[in-house]
């Protein structure tokens, strides 16, 4: 079993506040617990840059970095107007 620690950073330049992005952040956590993984808003003060660390476990690398594909085609395909960022650690 292997562990991955995967950070979402987003830019989210259609927001204008603290709680425009918490709705967006919201509404993509609430899709993103579909794929079974622990999920937690890291993002800072600035309205337009948002932060989701993302935790899940894996029978092994393949299958981790199969999940980190869907993960990211899932947000490719349903949020197309937000770029974002993805980086991961297996451990």
């Amino acid at each position: 079993m292997v562990i991955v620690n995967l950070l979402i950073e987003f830019e989210l330049p259609f927001v204008s506040g603290l709680k425009g992005r918490r709705a967006v952040l919201n509404s993509i956590k609430e899709r993103l617990k579909k794929f079974n993984v622990s999920l937690l808003d890291i993002s800072g003060e600035y309205p337009k840059e948002a932060a989701l660390a993302v935790a899940f476990l894996a029978f092994n690398e393949s299958k981790a970095k199969e999940m980190i594909n869907k993960i990211e085609n899932f947000l490719f395909s349903h949020y197309p107007e937000y770029s974002f960022n993805l980086s991961f650690e297996i451990l």
